[in-house]
């Protein structure tokens, strides 16, 4: 396996609606999508459509939609190494105006020690927080092996401080800024006194503000999508996390701006499809993505 992600399991369902129900009302969508989701997971599935062989340790279920995710899997080669819950967790996904509106349902009541994986031909591990004890575990276990460690930092979680210690690449999103009271500029600042090689803080459509492997601040921009063109921005920062990892894997020597470029590309596919598996980019669609608008 080339790379190893850790998360939870979602089924997500993203609806295009002018608005959501109230009491006894009743609306029909305009479109839908039915696809897997979570952090991890997605970041997964988009490394695998990039052409990396890649192992999944997350939540699973015996329910329907256990099974319609283990189907997802196998059509993308992945090999999914389960945790076990009584049910699948669920996101309903209300795209409006770049925002996205998200409601869930979660099951993270493991019903099992999570299982221990041989790392051999192992080169990255990503995780996103999701089975805390599994993630400690393992990126410590990677950092022993000189194995890339990379982190989703979409929001504070009980070991997030002694967890960003084994991490070499750790990119968060803003909400983690705001429950921290720490400006982008200073989370910077406490990635870097953690140990993390690069770090940086995904804006959106401002781009990403992060540091490379010397510690020199810049920004990255986002490429110029026309608003029109956007359709569905959930999962956009699963991808870029996903892809960032493809590029790595493909060029464990370049750097990271080649690695969040190309990303970055990634990111841009994604916003203009609905769903996720819509929005996995192929490398064809990145190079696309990057003419059309570098």
């Amino acid at each position: 396996m080339d790379a190893l992600f850790i998360g939870q399991t979602y089924i997500d369902v993203t609806l295009i609606a002018d608005g959501m129900p109230q009491g006894d009302e009743k609306a029909v969508a305009k479109d839908y999508a039915v696809s897997f989701g979570g952090n991890a997971v997605t970041a997964g599935f988009a490394c695998a459509k990039l052409g990396f062989a890649t192992q999944m340790l997350t939540s699973l279920a015996d329910d329907w939609l256990g099974h319609m995710f283990l189907d997802m899997a196998k059509k993308y080669a992945i090999d999914v190494q389960p945790r076990r819950v009584k049910r699948s967790s669920l996101s309903f996904i209300m795209p409006h105006n770049g925002k996205r509106a998200i409601l869930r349902a979660r099951d993270d009541d493991y019903l099992d020690p999570f299982p221990t994986l041989d790392l051999t031909g192992v080169r990255a591990v990503h995780l996103d927080g999701h089975q805390s004890d599994a993630a400690l575990y393992y990126a410590k276990a990677c950092r022993e092996r000189a194995i890339l460690t990379s982190l989703d930092g979409g929001g504070l979680r009980s070991n997030t401080h002694e967890l960003l210690g084994f991490i070499d690449a750790a990119f968060v999103a803003e909400r983690l800024c705001e429950q921290m009271k720490l400006s982008a500029e200073s989370m910077l600042d406490y990635l870097k006194s953690r140990g993390c090689k690069v770090g940086g803080v995904t804006q959106g459509e401002q781009g990403c503000l992060w540091y490379d492997e010397t510690g020199a601040v810049s920004r990255l921009p986002a490429l110029p999508i026309p608003t029109a063109k956007i359709v569905d921005t959930s999962g956009a920062g699963d991808v870029f996390h996903g892809a960032y990892i493809a590029a790595y894997l493909a060029k464990p020597q370049g750097s990271w701006r080649d690695h969040l470029t190309f990303a970055g590309a990634a990111s841009a596919w994604k916003i203009q499809h609905l769903g996720n598996e819509a929005g996995l980019p192929s490398q064809a669609n990145i190079a696309e993505m990057v003419r059309l608008y570098s």
